[in-house]
């Protein structure tokens, strides 16, 4: 009983690790406020500051100057839970996600008249998810932090004098942490144990881009985010086991996981109607279909017969490909003054056959509002209103299968529909000299 025990949830939980940062629920769009105004409409078609070096690494061949952009995002999200379900007795207050804070700088500068080089520092996926203590599902899922962190240098390349072409390597670190309770009343105890889970690595990729002026009022971009293929290194530590069977499972493992972060393709196309008035729209695929099957590797195991049982256990996952599309107008106000606004549409990869408590997530719609103001040529500030909305998420998780017939499980079962929403406010400003 405890091998399969042992073996069933090291597996999970070092896997939820991994897929819980994976979710369009918590990848981060934030990476510029200047873009965010549109939506990200026309973001691999648009060069209005250093934050290109994300949105479009071509773009950078664009900007004159030497210049420095900075800002932040701070992000609040709600989470209603109703309709909730279970084996287990708990509660379903929803809200689960703190109030967050994203930052990102960059810093470009020119070579000559065709090379640019820059350096930008930006979060691509982050969340922390708390639920309460007594949360129903809290065998399932109650504390998860996922963060990854990326370094980008970057050059940029003027090929004529309408086509650039950008490429910047990426230096990204991954760091997790997973929680969940586990019912000792499912191996003749009582009262809960925790099941506590860390990991980290670091990983290289790459982005490039290519920049396109068809006319000179219509800009085509290209942006390819790559695969970046992370070695998680974790430990899993068992506390408050109690019984013949989680008594003697407290105690520290360690666990290794092999996982790609699939790869993404970013277009758009920027059209300048006349001097006040310019239309940008957008389109991303994703290939999360990546996220087949997930295979973990344990070691440190202590008792030889279970060491014996682990080696590689794999967990089935069925994400499939995702398409986001945006579509935004600004409005040249005055010299110092822009409006921005746009609309987007984002599916998820999950679906109600696989969805679970860490990434409740569905099909997003998300309307911004944004301005720049320049007050002479040397300093813009940006900022940028966000709300987004979710269709309801409906989570159908089974129980883990009982250790002895006629016992609970260690891991009851919880159903639930989610209705999730958020609201992003961001500000960036960027200095040229």
């Amino acid at each position: 009983m405890k091998q399969q025990w042992l073996k069933t949830t090291l597996a999970l939980s070092i896997a939820a690790i991994s897929t819980h940062s994976l979710a369009n629920g918590i990848a981060i769009n934030e990476q510029s406020a200047s873009a965010a105004g549109t939506a990200y409409a026309g973001r691999a078609s648009s060069a209005l500051d250093a934050s290109t070096i994300y949105g479009n690494p071509a773009g950078l061949s664009k900007l004159k100057r030497r210049e420095v952009s900075g800002g932040l995002a701070v992000i609040d999200a709600k989470v209603d839970i109703d309709h909730a379900n279970g084996a287990a007795q708990g509660t379903n207050k929803g809200d689960s996600v703190p109030l967050s804070v994203v930052p990102f700088g960059y810093f470009s500068t020119p070579v000559d008249d065709r090379l640019t080089f820059g350096l930008g520092v930006y979060v691509p996926y982050g969340i922390i998810n708390d639920y309460e203590s007594s949360f129903q599902g809290r065998y399932l899922g109650s504390y998860s932090k996922v963060q990854v962190i990326t370094v980008q240098p970057t050059v940029s390349y003027k090929i004529t004098d309408r086509v650039s072409f950008g490429f910047g390597p990426t230096i990204n670190r991954i760091d997790g942490q997973l929680k969940n309770n586990l019912n000792n009343a499912g191996a003749f105890g009582s009262g809960d144990a925790t099941l506590n889970i860390k990991g980290h690595d670091s990983a290289f990729g790459f982005n490039a881009g290519i920049m396109v002026d068809l006319t000179d009022d219509t800009t085509w971009g290209l942006t390819y985010h790559s695969k970046v293929t992370y070695k998680l290194k974790g430990d899993t530590k068992v506390k408050g086991g109690n019984g013949p069977i989680l008594g003697l499972a407290n105690g520290k493992y360690d666990a290794d996981l092999s996982i790609t972060l699939p790869e993404s393709v970013d277009t758009s196309i920027t059209h300048r109607l006349n001097d006040q008035w310019t239309l940008h729209a957008g389109a991303t695929w994703t290939r999360w279909s990546r996220l087949d099957t997930l295979e973990v590797k344990n070691s440190g195991i202590q008792n030889p017969q279970i060491a014996g049982q682990l080696g590689t256990v794999s967990e089935e996952l069925d994400w499939h490909d995702t398409w986001a599309f945006s579509l935004g107008a600004s409005y040249q106000l005055n010299p110092q003054w822009v409006l921005r606004t746009g609309f987007a549409l984002d599916a998820a990869p999950t679906s109600n056959d696989n969805r679970n408590v860490r990434i409740p997530v569905g099909n997003r719609k998300v309307f911004a509002l944004g301005a720049g103001w320049s007050p002479n040529a040397d300093l813009t500030i940006d900022v940028a209103y966000a709300y987004l909305w979710e269709n309801d998420a409906k989570v159908d998780q089974p129980g883990r299968e009982p250790a002895l017939p006629g016992l609970p499980s260690l891991q009851p079962g919880y159903q639930a529909s989610y209705s999730n929403s958020a609201q992003g406010l961001m500000a960036q400003m960027t200095y040229r000299f």
